[in-house]
């Protein structure tokens, strides 16, 4: 069992940038974005902290900027999404960059959301360089590749014809579309064996080659793998809900932490994935 050190509150002027993935935030799960909220204001918390990952599957489902940008300042204020734009702006003007990737969930989500709290958009794959290593940072559905019938289906919606299609369409209508996509998926996974949702090792290793490491989510299976004989895989953990049938539950993430003593060089920083948990009232 792989052990993970609780660096965020154990060395926090060490950690310098924080990578996490598939919070699969949604109104139906309010103590996952609780817990978002309480690891924001620990983000905030930690002095030297210069950047903040969002690496895909933030929301379970988005269906286009304009369902929240379109709405009034009065929906606005009783949104559930608001609170946790005003805490990423925070997060902003106190120095952190906060760098966006699209997941399988959210792959309408634009630059114009990403403004409201001052966060960039990125593309797949993203290059991490911590110390003297170079990171591949991506999502990780693209390297699935064993799973055909859902790269075929990833292939047509990263398109950006079917993009312009889906986003043409009414709120309502796209709301419909994500609901059936969401259900056909959940049944598809289940009749699917389960190493054919895992990444493929062919395309890791083709990922890695001209990388040190691979960092990615998607699997939700947190650990750290040997991608080749010298070569590393991270995969984050996807934000779970635990004891969900008590007063208070608990959730749980494996999140990604580059940490430096704060009187060294940037040449001597390292990664590591951390343990996140929090007990919400």
């Amino acid at each position: 069992m792989q052990t993970f050190n609780h660096l965020i509150t154990t060395r926090p002027h060490e950690v310098r940038q924080v990578l996490i993935s598939d919070l699969h935030l949604s109104p139906e799960e309010p103590a996952l974005v609780q817990a978002f909220l309480a690891l924001l204001n620990d983000c905030l918390a930690l002095p030297a902290l210069k950047r903040l990952f969002i690496l895909g599957d933030w929301f379970e489902v988005w269906i286009g900027d304009d369902a929240y940008l379109t709405l009034s300042d009065d929906a606005r204020q009783s949104h559930w999404l608001t609170p946790l734009i005003v805490k990423l702006k925070q997060l902003r003007v106190a120095g952190c960059e906060i760098l966006v990737m699209h997941g399988n969930r959210d792959f309408l989500l634009g630059q114009p959301f990403c403004n409201l709290f001052g966060g960039e958009l990125i593309d797949e794959p993203y290059t991490l360089t911590v110390g003297q290593q170079h990171y591949r940072l991506e999502h990780g559905d693209a390297l699935c590749l064993d799973d055909k019938k859902y790269q075929f289906f990833r292939k047509i919606m990263r398109n950006r014809l079917t993009q312009w299609y889906l986003l043409n369409k009414s709120l309502e209508k796209r709301l419909a579309i994500a609901d059936k996509m969401r259900q056909k998926s959940q049944q598809n996974n289940a009749n699917k064996a389960t190493h054919i949702m895992d990444v493929n090792d062919d395309a890791v290793i083709q990922a890695v080659t001209n990388s040190d490491a691979l960092l990615h989510g998607h699997t939700h299976r947190p650990d750290i793998h040997q991608a080749t004989d010298t070569k590393k895989r991270y995969v984050l953990g996807d934000w779970r809900l635990l004891n969900n049938d008590t007063r208070k539950p608990m959730v749980s993430a494996v999140i990604g932490v580059v940490i430096a003593n704060e009187h060294s060089d940037s040449n001597k920083a390292e990664f590591k994935l951390v343990e996140f948990k929090r007990l919400m009232a």
